[in-house]
């Protein structure tokens, strides 16, 4: 007997709304925020969703340090690692510094969590 149905992630964010909002255009998933704006969920018909709860003082990740670790993340897979990168910086993320592989990149997303953009 199974006792969860689905997994879901819940990541952290100053702004639950915000973030939700970057990651729902880079998945072309929809974005729902609660009337208080600290929910916030990405759904599509074929996925678990991802949700984003605002909390007080927050601190990003410093990738690759662990003063701050990074919690979790999120692989993207990409069929055009340079088109995918204009687009993601278009919608907010910042590339990463250190950028330690040549089949994917590193970003952060706009409250500084890492993610990777990975060639399919």
């Amino acid at each position: 007997m199974a006792i969860a149905k689905q997994p879901v992630i819940v990541i952290d964010a100053p702004d639950a709304g915000e973030l939700a909002e970057f990651y729902g255009k880079l998945l072309d998933w929809q974005v729902r925020v609660d009337d208080d704006g600290t929910w916030a969920e990405i759904t599509s018909e074929s996925w678990p969703p991802i949700c984003f709860q605002q909390v007080e003082d927050y601190h990003a990740p410093s990738w690759p340090g662990q003063s701050h670790p990074q919690q979790m993340h999120i692989d993207v897979v990409v069929d055009d690692l340079d088109v995918a990168e204009a687009a993601v910086v278009e919608l907010g993320a910042g590339k990463a510094v250190d950028q330690p592989g040549d089949t994917f990149r590193v970003f952060l997303d706009p409250a500084g969590h890492p993610f990777c953009l990975v060639l399919n």
